[in-house]
């Protein structure tokens, strides 16, 4: 790729020979005599925006009595339009300014103006006037969610002795910040700052309150968007906000910056971030309760490694041709295709949720066929085990636990998600289900989502997460600090949940059934507290549906939900599966789809997205096409550099397994199964279940509370929340001490039923040491011995009929069971 060899070729992107200059924004429109517009130039090369030319620029206005350019900000002067040019060396670029209403005095607002000062300040920030109590006797919404009582208490609360009309610049609100009287924050607003005289010129023209019909931020425009940046240059943001009533403004002053990856930029209170490291990530512009996302591109260094045998297999489908692409932008080189046996196994865990079995592995090595890999991927997706698997993840999204469910029910909510997925339901309509399901909960499973969510709250929270991958409790109480989600917008979302009701409790004690009837009543409002009236029920960025209507509100929030035009459900389900099988998520983490948390590659999620919408949400579809993909495999060795990356998939990426995998690939290998025959609840406190039958592998538990120390150790998910965070894939010491001195394998390997015996029997009656190698390792790893490692263990191995023969066949399979080889995907 062109842009790619340039970064190799010369000392800075922004010089690129083949580069243009372009000013951003590209339209400027000055509306009153206080707006301003801070210009970026930046260089272009084709429809690549590289980096920014901050030195040397020469910036001139083809009329200064219209508008004024000085250090990239333009400033109006009078009505009328013209022309702000930058030139570098023997290159320039042009913008047209539109200069209007200079003729009419400044009326600054308290939405509009004031606000966005005391949230850029930090006023109402968390640790300030913006924490629960306030500070100091004053106290402000956090962020500014709650406009009304905000002027409340800064004009009128007190006797309004926070104000003096007759003199804005003493006023209390000014005095404090700009410490000409003591203020335990220190100095937050200097009073030579063009924030102080805002805001003493909106107490001069009598403090305005906020009215209803004022104008609104309803997006954010940052500039440059995405952008191709080199390791230690700066780049400066800009940001300009559009309103409901048409207008838009420069806003850079005022926003709030983060950076979601600090490794590739850091961005400081100005907007001007500072490129780190290789790699893509994300500047985040926050004002007024929006956000918008600035893509940066750092490409890797050239590596000096040897990138022999690299993978230059054409594309497989589309996720090749968008994470080839993204690999050509960022200069990183993708591993080459995995063996045959790194793949059936990786394939088996993944998708079934277990490792091959001897016979398994032993036919699909022998196969020579150039289709091998498709043909084991429908033999995959059409297994019995592939249900077993699929159901334990939903189940973990649906939090079936029995220290939250009666056993009756818990058996009938598992049920039904096993035969949806049994008959692979399309996911639309499984959550449809769910949604508007009514009934007995031991008759219809689905209701039983119902029984775990209690509350409007709780049920609005939950669907929320599980179906949206969206975390909106912050809301509950403030305008969510993270996203856009305003406190009047969760209480909307929660009042269609409000009729939700249920009769019937399980009857008595922990064994009664469970029998609980779920329906919907005709009237009843969730009330939002901060108001003391219900919200419009309304889905998240929907229509308001009417507060009169007997309807059952989650029909048509389910229509909302599982509609392809709603761009979170698809997203989040494509996510989940996609995190699956590549073990990093396009989002991390995988269930936190919110816009200050973009995707790794956007192009590519947007595809994948577009993918399981087009296959009418068969996620097997996604499946097939993840499995097959050139990214999928590749080897999980690193090559020329590219050990350094772990989100853009030139590799595969090692990862331990998951805890219940991991026990039955244990059950597998030994051959002695476990007993799941106790319940453990909150406490000390257990009881005994009868409805696991011997036999029954950890992945077909529908009960999380059931207790097994090896699936605790190992990080199972509890289930207590709708969070992937629940369960633990990091490595520990405690894991380490079973591993070598529990009695999980170890009891298992000296069990008189275990493989261990009949391989000791087999030797004895004339088994070959080499084919007894092989079987342990192909039952353990999926391949072959390597022949120097075959002959190093067979001369490990004592003589036949002596008395450490069995402990040595012992230690042979605890040495591999206990290896990162077993114990990882890779």
């Amino acid at each position: 790729m062109v842009l790619v060899g340039l970064l190799a070729g010369t000392n800075t992107l922004a010089m690129a020979e083949d580069s243009s200059l372009v000013l951003l924004p590209q339209q400027i429109e000055l509306r009153t005599p206080q707006d301003q517009q801070l210009v970026v130039v930046q260089r272009q090369s084709g429809d690549k925006l590289l980096g920014q030319m901050s030195e040397a620029i020469e910036w001139t206005s083809a009329d200064p009595a219209i508008a004024t350019i000085e250090n990239g900000t333009v400033r109006p002067v009078a009505r009328g339009t013209t022309t702000i040019t930058a030139k570098v060396g023997d290159q320039s670029a042009s913008v047209e300014v539109v200069v209007s209403g200079q003729d009419q005095p400044t009326q600054y607002g308290f939405h509009r103006d004031v606000l966005p000062i005391l949230s850029k300040r930090n006023c109402n920030a968390g640790g300030c006037h913006g924490a629960l109590a306030g500070k100091g006797g004053f106290r402000l919404s956090l962020n500014g969610y709650d406009p009304e009582s905000d002027y409340f208490n800064i004009v009128k609360q007190d006797k309004g002795r926070r104000i003096e009309f007759a003199a804005p610049e003493y006023s209390l609100l000014l005095n404090k910040p700009s410490t000409a009287v003591p203020h335990k924050g220190g100095l937050v607003l200097p009073r030579d700052s063009e924030d102080f005289e805002v805001l003493a010129q909106w107490i001069a023209h009598g403090a305005a309150p906020p009215q209803s019909g004022d104008a609104v931020v309803e997006r954010l425009e940052v500039f440059p968007d995405a952008s191709l940046q080199e390791i230690g240059t700066s780049q400066q943001f800009s940001v300009r906000a559009h309103y409901s009533d048409g207008t838009s403004r420069d806003v850079t002053r005022w926003v709030r910056w983060s950076s979601t990856n600090d490794t590739v930029s850091q961005v400081n209170a100005d907007g001007l971030a500072s490129i780190m490291g290789p790699g893509e990530g994300a500047i985040v512009a926050w004002y007024d309760s929006k956000l918008a996302i600035a893509r940066t591109t750092v490409p890797y260094p050239a590596s000096g490694q040897n990138t022999d045998g690299a993978d230059d297999r054409k594309p497989r489908n589309f996720i090749d041709e968008h994470i080839d692409a993204q690999l050509n932008r960022l200069n990183l080189v993708a591993s080459p295709n995995c063996t045959d046996a790194e793949f059936l196994r990786r394939a088996y865990l993944d998708t079934i949720g277990r490792i091959p079995n001897l016979d398994e592995t032993r036919d699909y090595l022998a196969d020579t066929s150039e289709d091998k890999r498709d043909k084991l991927i429908e033999k995959l997706l059409e297994s019995p085990e592939f249900v077993d698997y699929w159901a334990y993840k939903w189940s973990d999204i649906l939090m079936l636990n029995g220290t939250l469910l009666r056993p009756a029910a818990l058996k009938t909510y598992y049920q039904w998600i096993h035969s949806h997925v049994e008959k692979n339901t399309p996911w639309d309509q499984l959550v449809r289900e769910i949604v508007t399901s009514t009934g007995e909960s031991t008759e219809n499973g689905a209701t039983n989502f119902f029984a775990l969510n209690q509350s409007p709250e709780e049920m609005t929270e939950n669907a929320s997460q599980a179906f949206m991958s969206l975390s909106i409790g912050c809301a509950k109480c403030h305008n969510h600090p993270l996203e856009k989600w305003t406190n009047d917008q969760y209480y909307a979302m929660a009042n269609i949940f409000s009729r939700v009701k249920a009769k019937g409790w399980g009857g008595e004690g922990r064994n009664g059934d469970g029998a609980r009837t779920l329906y919907v009543a005709t009237s009843g409002e969730l009330v939002q507290p901060r108001t003391g009236k219900p919200q419009p029920p309304t889905p998240l960025d929907g229509e308001p549906m009417a507060l009169d209507s007997p309807e059952d509100r989650r029909v048509k929030f389910a229509h909302w939900l599982t509609s392809p035009e709603n761009p979170y459900f698809a997203k989040a389900i494509t996510n989940r599966v996609w995190a699956n099988f590549y073990g990093v998520g396009l989002v991390e983490e995988v269930d936190d789809l919110r816009i200050s948390n973009p995707p790794s590659n956007g192009a590519l999620f947007d595809a994948a997205t577009k993918h399981v919408v087009d296959s009418k949400f068969d996620l097997k579809s996604l499946m097939r096409t993840i499995l097959q993909s050139n990214a999928y495999q590749r080897s999980s060795k690193p090559i020329g550099g590219n050990e350094a990356e772990s989100r853009f998939y030139s590799r595969y990426y090692p990862r331990q397994i998951m805890a219940e995998v991991l026990h039955d690939a244990v059950v597998q290998v030994t051959g002695v199964p476990s007993k799941f025959d106790t319940v453990a609840f909150p406490g000390n406190d257990k009881q005994k279940t009868d409805f696991y039958p011997e036999g029954t592998k950890a992945i077909q538990l529908y009960d999380s509370a059931v207790e097994n120390y090896f699936l605790s150790t190992f990080g199972r998910n509890p289930r207590n929340i709708v969070c992937e965070c629940e369960r633990s894939s990091e490595p520990t010491m405690v894991q380490v001490l079973h591993i070598s001195n529990g009695n999980t394998i170890n009891n298992k390997l000296q069990s008189k039923d275990s493989r261990v015996e009949k391989l000791f029997q087999l030797r004895r009656n004339g088994l070959s040491d080499e084919a007894l190698v092989d079987e342990i390792y192909l039952t353990c790893f999926s391949r072959y011995p390597t022949p120097e490692k075959r002959q190093q263990l067979v001369q490990f191995l004592p003589p036949v009929n002596s008395a450490e023969e069995r402990a040595t066949i012992e230690d042979l399979f605890w040495g591999l069971l206990s290896t990162r080889e077993f114990l990882f995907n890779h």
